[in-house]
């Protein structure tokens, strides 16, 4: 018997005044998988993470996290949003803290761990990640690649059950993209249950145990990555990943 989804979306529906940003959206993430959400510029990949983790207010339909419909008004908002690690473009690092007080703030002002074992479990994740050294550093210290780790070790160190990634290689060098996309690749070994938006796809097509292609706000394709990459069922998916091909990036 298979395990019941992490997350599960039912025809959610969300609109920016008169423009129509996510259309009848259906999702079901299972535990320890990545799914990966590609698609271009404006499909609305964004929106559908930031109204997983209740950033944004749906206009219609459902969410569900392990069970819980988390877009009942009765819903505990706060509680909903302890349990999801988000890491967004933009690394969002507090440039007047250390790493180390960036990594622990979360866990111990939302989630009351104490100093010590907040600290403990930020450098043993800063360990993991090769930033073991960086714990005194202040952000402008640190290379973008090292910034976006750090953002990541920040969101891991809540300990979530769900972690979702918005185009987290977007604003990096060329140069600096692999080292986050290997920490990426580390953490699916390890089972952590991801969401992700990219335009890297190959390493979609590489981690991804599911793939949707949005387009206009619907997902207007889903299947295994081998599945979308080698045998699209939509003209429109096709289109899209020839002009990727001709572009190189697969």
């Amino acid at each position: 018997m298979s395990e019941a989804p992490v997350l599960r979306m039912e025809s959610v529906r969300k609109t920016f005044g008169s423009t129509v940003v996510l259309r009848d959206v259906d999702l079901e993430v299972a535990p320890h998988t990545v799914t990966a959400l590609i698609g271009a510029s404006g499909s609305g990949k964004s929106t559908l993470l930031r109204c997983a983790n209740l950033l944004e207010e749906i206009d219609d339909g459902a969410i569900w996290l392990d069970g819980e419909e988390i877009t009942d008004p009765r819903a505990d908002q706060d509680a909903v949003r302890r349990r999801i690690g988000v890491v967004f473009q933009a690394y969002n690092l507090f440039p007047h803290m250390t790493v180390l007080e960036n990594i622990t703030l979360a866990p111990r002002r939302v989630h009351g761990v104490g100093r010590a074992e907040a600290e403990e479990r930020a450098r043993e994740l800063l360990e993991r990640l090769g930033l073991a050294a960086k714990a005194g550093e202040y952000p402008d210290r640190l290379s973008g690649g090292q910034q976006q780790r750090v953002a990541i070790v920040r969101a891991l160190a809540v300990r979530p059950r769900l972690l979702l990634l918005d185009e987290i290689t977007a604003a990096l060098d060329p140069e600096l993209v692999g080292e986050v996309l290997a920490v990426v690749r580390g953490l699916k070994d390890e089972g952590m249950t991801m969401v992700l938006a990219t335009h890297e796809m190959g390493f979609a097509r590489d981690v991804a145990d599911q793939v949707c292609f949005l387009e206009g706000g619907v997902v207007l394709e889903r299947g295994t990555a081998e599945q979308v990459f080698v045998d699209p069922q939509q003209e429109r998916t096709r289109r899209f990943l020839r002009r990727i091909v001709e572009a190189g990036r697969l």
